[in-house]
């Protein structure tokens, strides 16, 4: 059962520049016979919204977090999983975004930079070096870094292997076809398959899990993650007061008694995700239409009319949470993946409690767009042809995105291992003036054409823009570092090389 529109309308944020389409729905009170027929005759936007709807049909309203998964990697027609096979790309001037890499190479090089900085710092080590990228995309980001790398032969070395986790079939190909050549031979892994580098021959091995990559504490990683966590399924949850009692037995009349007596307490609802009506419009939705004549979206967001096992458990996760519950209408999101990926990289790089690292090593860096000191509210978004559209319309055709909670990922790998410790967040402008990405600009500028150089002023400084929605200041930097007692500071973030780059090139 499903609580009516006004409440749920109620309950959801005023749409922001920067939010979701949150749409209240019509009062539901159960997926009749006829209803499925009526919504089997309607013209669905994509195979993926009939596949979703036969399955809510069955199950009732899913997790917000079941819909993202579906649609963004989903067998049939994900966006991440079925955008190539189909002849759709999402990157770049003629798919769906642009991504940092793709605007310039200077922001790859850069990213190499850092990872030769904390090479350097941690004492150069000969051998063991792991290069781990999560969400590779086209592989553009990886090209730019390895090319960098190769300036510094010691470094390059010291490289055992690289590795690249990927959901999508399509993109891995893309991604071994710019960094190993079409014509190279490939052969089969534990995690998936590798080939050789074209720039030292050395192995790139891919795999669609992080969990299938070997966990070694005589190795030294390097993770990457680059506008990834954006894209990972999230849960939104409201704070209610709620004044049934608690579940248990209650057959007396005492007990009858006792739930006329029951105070009001808090507790956390789920948004889940249903089918729109098909006689639903615009008004009925109370969201405005981004484009003159957009289609109602296929789906919207309900509350759920009890608490759900997520709703009982997720919320109570993190004590930031939690001093939330008791002021009703507070809305939280919350990624438990992001958690998982966080608790992955402290374990690699500071050992895990069941697997200890006698010297902690390696270092992860994590790029996106996201908050630094709050939880994210109402920030999911929906993102076709370079446009804002709802995030709930053509499933799998749409890139589906939120804000990334960045002090949860901090909290996580704090947690998860004591051999490590967290910098950042940071602007992202801050971040890359800070590496040195004007200089490098100017380098580039010299020998070059007017034209060309106005290209690379242009694109260096859209990369810093720190006006409103700029790159700049919307996308933010953070290090996850072995422990030492915040002596040192990467660079970056404030901190400086124990020696010079220059001596390795």
């Amino acid at each position: 059962m499903m609580r009516s529109a006004s409440a749920i309308t109620r309950s959801i944020r005023p749409l922001t520049a920067r939010g979701p389409f949150l749409a209240a729905s019509k009062p539901i009170r159960s997926f009749t016979c006829t209803r499925i027929r009526r919504q089997e005759e309607r013209q669905w936007s994509t195979p993926l919204a009939k596949q979703l709807f036969e399955a809510i049909s069955l199950t009732g309203p899913v997790p917000l977090s079941s819909y993202m998964r579906m649609c963004l990697t989903g067998d049939l027609g994900g966006y991440y999983t079925g955008a190539i096979a189909e002849g759709r790309d999402q990157f770049g001037a003629k798919g769906d975004f642009v991504t940092s890499p793709e605007i310039s190479q200077i922001f790859g090089e850069l990213i190499g930079i850092w990872f030769i900085a904390e090479w350097i710092n941690q004492g150069r080590p000969k051998s063991g070096v792991q290069i781990i990228e999560v969400g590779p995309g086209r592989g553009t980001l990886m090209d730019d870094m390895l090319r960098t790398i190769q300036r510094f032969p010691a470094m390059a070395a010291s490289i055992e292997s690289v590795y690249m986790v990927e959901a999508s079939k399509e993109l891995r190909e893309a991604q071994k076809t710019l960094l190993c050549g079409s014509d190279a031979a490939s052969s089969k892994t534990d995690a998936g398959f590798e080939s050789k580098s074209k720039y030292d021959g050395k192995k790139i091995e891919w795999s669609d899990s992080i969990k299938a990559l070997p966990v070694n504490p005589s190795k030294t990683p390097f993770i990457l993650a680059h506008e990834f966590f954006d894209a990972l399924p999230i849960h939104i949850f409201e704070s209610t007061m709620s004044t049934k009692p608690p579940p248990g037995p209650s057959t007396s009349s005492a007990a009858a008694s006792s739930e006329k007596k029951h105070e009001p307490t808090p507790e956390w609802r789920e948004m889940l995700v249903s089918p729109t009506p098909p006689e639903t419009t615009h008004q009925d939705l109370k969201t405005p239409k981004l484009e003159q004549g957009e289609p109602v979206p296929e789906f919207q967001l309900i509350m759920s009319s009890a608490p759900t096992r997520h709703s009982r458990y997720v919320p109570e996760s993190s004590p930031r949470y939690r001093a939330l519950k008791d002021t009703p209408g507070s809305v939280i999101e919350v990624c438990p993946d992001a958690s998982m990926y966080a608790t992955d990289f402290a374990h690699r790089i500071g050992g895990a409690p069941t697997a200890p690292k006698a010297t902690p090593s390696g270092a992860a860096l994590i790029l996106d767009y996201g908050t630094s000191d709050t939880i994210p509210v109402n920030s999911l978004r929906g993102i076709r042809h370079h446009k804002r559209v709802n995030p709930f319309s053509a499933p799998g055709l749409v890139d589906l995105s939120a804000d990334v909670d960045f002090l949860a990922i901090a909290e996580a790998a704090m947690q998860a291992s004591e051999g490590v410790e967290v910098h950042g967040p940071i602007r992202q402008g801050d971040f890359l003036e800070l590496m040195g990405i004007r200089q490098r600009a100017e380098i580039l500028g010299k020998g070059v054409g007017e034209e060309a150089r106005a290209n690379i002023d242009k694109a260096w400084k859209r990369l810093v823009d720190r006006g409103a929605g700029g790159m700049g200041k919307v996308y933010k930097a953070l290090a996850i570092l072995p422990e030492n007692d915040g002596q040192r500071r990467p660079v970056g973030f404030g901190g400086d090389v124990r020696d010079k780059v220059t001596a390795d090139a």
